[in-house]
C-alpha cells in the first residue's frame, strides 16, 4: 500500500497548439514563444498570441528563452529578438547549443560545443532603440552586446548567482567563473565514457548550496558559499567599499579561497592581508619583496617539519630573494638552513668570509658533498683536508698528483696506497708505479718542493689569524708567479759572479754561505726579501761587467786608430807575414 501526498495546486490547461519549440519570457509572467515552422516564430503575451515574425535566416532551427528571444540559425548563428516588440536586437556568429541568461537580464552565456562565451547585454539601448524606431533590419541595434571572456571549456549546464556562472564541464568538474576567473570545487563521478553524469539544478542562497541531479534522478548538493560571490562580484565591479563590508560576513575558512580570487584579480597586497594560509602568504611575502614576512613565517614551521623538502625548497627561494635584496646575513641565514652549499661556496667566495668557508667545508663533507667540501678547503688553504677527501673518495691518481704538487711529503704514502689499489686491477700497472724513495730521479727537484712545501705550511700558519689584508692585494698577486722551486735552488746554489777588472764586491754586499741555509728557521719573509736582494745584485753585477767590457773595447778600438794614423808613410812593410796581410786589406797598402 503507498500514501502519495501532493501538495501543489491542481493543473490546469490554460493553452495548447503545435510547435516545434517552446521557451518561457524571462521578464514577463505568462510569456512564452515557440517555433511554428523553420520559418515562423510566434510570441504570446499572458497566454495570448501577440505577434508573429520570420527570423533573418534561411532556417530557424531552435528556439532559447530568457531576457530576449533567440533563435537558432541555420547557419551556425544565434539570432536575438526583443520580447514585446519582435524588434531584431543583434545577430552573434556563434553555434549555440544552450543560451544562459543571469538574473538581472544583463549576462548572458552562450555554450557552444567546445567552449562558451560570457557577453554584457544593454537592455535600455534596446528599449531606446525600439522606441525611437532606430532598429536596422539586417544589422539590428549596435551596442547591445559586447563580449567579457570566453570559457574555454564544454559547459554541459549551469546557473547565474548574481554575476557568478555556476556549470559543470564535460569532464565532470563542478566549477565556477567570476571575472573570466575559472575555479573548480569538486570533481564529480564521470561515465565510463569520462563524460558527466550530472547537471545543474539550481543554487540555494539561503542554504548556501548548489543542486546536482544525475541520470539516476539523485540528488545531491555541495556548499557555495553566497557572501563569498557576492564578495567577488563586488571586487570584479570595482565596488571595494560593498567588498570591504562583504568579508567581514564571509567565515574565516573561506579566506584563503578569497585571498587566491584577489591574486588572480591582481590585488596580491590585499590577498596577503586577507589569506590565512602560511603557504599562500609565504608566496605572496616573496613575490611582493617582504622577505621579512616571508622569514618570519618560516622561523614559525614546526620542530617535526623543518626537515622536509617542502621545507627546504622555501629556504632555498627566501635565500634567492635576500640575495637580490642584498640582504646577505638572511641570504646566508637560509642558505645554512637550506643547506645550500653551492650558494654560500658562491656568496663566501664573493665576500671573502673565510671563516665561512672553513665552516661549509666541514659542513659539506659531512653532508657528502665532496666537491663543494674540496672546493672550500682548497680556496682555505688546507691541501691537507683537500688529499684526505681524494683518498675517501677512492681518487687515489687525482690524490698523488695533487700531493706531487702540493704535498711532496706525502707522496709516497699516497702512491703506497695507489699501487695496492691498482694491484686489484693489474699487479704489472702497480709494479709501474714509483714514488720517490723508490727513485728520486724520477721526481726532479723532489727535496726542493719539500722545502716549498715547509715554508708554505709556514706561511700558511703566520697568517691563520689575521689572514691577509685586502691592502697587500698587489703584491700578494705577485707572488702567486713566483717560482719558489727556482727560489729555493737559487739559495741553496747561488752564482758566483765572476771579477771584473776595476770593480770589487764589498764584502758586506756579499751574502755568506751560513746565511743560505734553508733549514735555519728565517722567516719566510725575510727569505723572499734576501732572495730578492740577491737577485737584484746578480743582475746589477752583470749590469756592470757589460757595461765595463764595452767601455774597454771602444778604447782598445779608439787606441789602434790613433795608432795607424801617426805611422810615417815611408816606414817599411815589416817581413813578408806583413806584406801577405796588407795585401788582403782591400788593397789600403796601395792608397798608402
Amino acid at each position: 500500500r503507498r500514501i502519495h501526498h501532493y501538495t501543489a495546486q491542481a493543473l490546469r490547461n490554460k493553452a495548447f497548439g503545435q510547435a516545434l519549440d517552446f521557451v518561457w519570457s524571462g521578464t514577463g509572467t505568462g510569456d512564452y514563444c515557440i517555433r511554428e515552422s523553420i520559418s515562423k516564430i510566434k510570441f504570446f503575451k499572458n497566454f495570448k498570441e501577440s505577434k508573429s515574425i520570420r527570423p533573418a535566416t534561411s532556417s530557424a532551427e531552435g528556439l532559447f528563452g530568457g531576457n530576449c528571444v533567440g533563435v537558432k540559425g541555420g547557419d551556425g548563428s544565434i539570432l536575438f529578438y526583443d520580447w514585446d516588440s519582435g524588434s531584431f536586437i543583434r545577430k552573434i556568429d556563434v553555434d549555440a547549443k544552450e543560451v544562459y541568461w543571469s538574473e538581472s537580464g544583463n549576462m548572458v552565456c552562450i555554450a557552444t560545443g567546445d567552449s562558451a562565451y560570457v557577453l554584457s547585454y544593454d537592455a535600455q539601448a534596446t528599449a531606446a532603440a525600439v522606441a525611437m524606431g532606430q532598429v536596422d533590419e539586417e544589422v539590428g541595434i549596435e551596442g547591445t552586446f559586447d563580449l567579457l571572456y570566453e570559457i574555454s571549456d564544454t559547459v554541459t549546464s549551469g546557473k547565474w548567482v548574481g554575476d557568478c556562472f555556476i556549470f559543470l564541464n564535460n569532464a565532470g568538474r563542478l566549477n565556477y567563473i567570476v571575472g573570466g576567473k575559472v575555479q573548480t570545487l569538486v570533481h564529480l563521478e564521470t561515465s565510463a565514457a569520462g563524460t558527466t553524469k550530472h547537471a545543474v539544478l539550481g543554487y540555494l542562497s539561503k542554504e548556501n548550496r548548489v543542486y546536482l541531479i544525475d541520470k539516476g534522478l539523485n540528488i545531491t548538493s555541495y556548499s557555495v558559499m553566497l557572501s563569498v560571490l557576492e564578495y567577488q562580484t563586488a571586487v570584479m565591479r570595482g565596488d571595494f567599499d560593498s567588498a570591504n563590508e562583504l568579508l567581514s560576513t564571509i567565515p574565516e575558512s573561506e579566506y584563503t579561497t578569497v585571498a587566491r580570487f584577489l591574486e588572480s584579480q591582481g590585488f596580491k597586497e590585499e590577498a596577503m592581508a586577507v589569506t590565512t594560509d602560511p603557504d599562500h602568504k609565504f608566496d605572496l611575502s616573496l613575490e611582493l619583496g617582504h622577505i621579512d614576512i616571508a622569514h618570519s613565517l618560516m622561523e614559525e614551521i614546526p620542530e617535526e617539519d623543518k626537515d622536509a623538502t617542502d621545507t627546504m625548497t622555501k629556504w632555498k627561494r627566501l635565500s634567492d630573494a635576500a640575495l637580490k635584496d642584498s640582504n646577505f646575513d638572511l641570504c646566508e641565514a637560509a642558505s645554512v638552513a637550506s643547506n645550500d652549499y653551492a650558494g654560500l661556496l658562491l656568496m663566501y667566495s664573493a665576500i671573502g668570509n673565510h671563516a665561512g668557508m672553513e665552516d661549509l667545508a666541514i659542513s659539506a663533507q659531512a653532508g657528502g658533498k665532496t666537491n663543494i667540501a674540496f672546493s672550500a678547503y682548497f680556496l682555505t688553504g688546507n691541501v691537507e683536508a683537500c688529499a684526505d677527501i681524494l683518498i675517501a673518495t677512492n681518487r687515489l691518481p687525482e690524490a698523488a698528483f695533487f700531493a706531487r704538487t702540493y704535498l711532496p711529503s706525502r707522496v709516497d704514502e699516497i702512491v703506497a696506497l695507489w699501487k695496492a689499489d691498482l694491484t686489484e686491477v693489474s699487479e704489472s700497472a702497480a709494479e709501474a708505479l714509483i714514488s720517490p724513495s723508490m727513485d728520486k730521479s724520477s721526481f726532479p727537484d723532489f727535496d726542493v718542493a719539500v722545502q716549498v712545501e715547509e715554508m708554505f705550511l709556514a706561511q700558511r700558519a703566520s697568517t691563520k689569524e689575521t689572514g691577509i689584508s685586502g691592502t697587500d692585494y698587489l703584491s700578494a698577486k705577485a707572488d702567486l708567479d713566483l717560482d719558489l722551486i727556482g727560489l729555493v735552488k737559487s739559495r741553496n746554489q747561488p752564482p758566483e759572479a765572476e771579477p771584473v777588472e776595476g770593480t770589487e764586491v764589498a764584502a758586506e754586499e756579499k751574502v755568506p754561505e751560513e746565511e743560505m741555509d734553508v733549514d735555519g728557521g728565517e722567516e719566510d719573509e725575510a727569505l723572499k726579501a734576501e732572495m730578492e736582494a740577491q737577485a737584484a745584485a746578480a743582475a746589477a753585477a752583470a749590469e756592470e761587467e757589460a757595461r765595463i767590457a764595452a767601455e774597454m773595447e771602444e778604447q782598445a778600438q779608439t787606441e789602434a786608430e790613433n795608432a795607424a794614423a801617426a805611422e810615417p808613410e815611408e816606414q817599411a812593410e815589416p817581413a813578408d807575414e806583413a806584406v801577405e796581410k796588407k795585401d788582403t786589406m782591400d788593397d789600403f797598402g796601395d792608397d798608402w
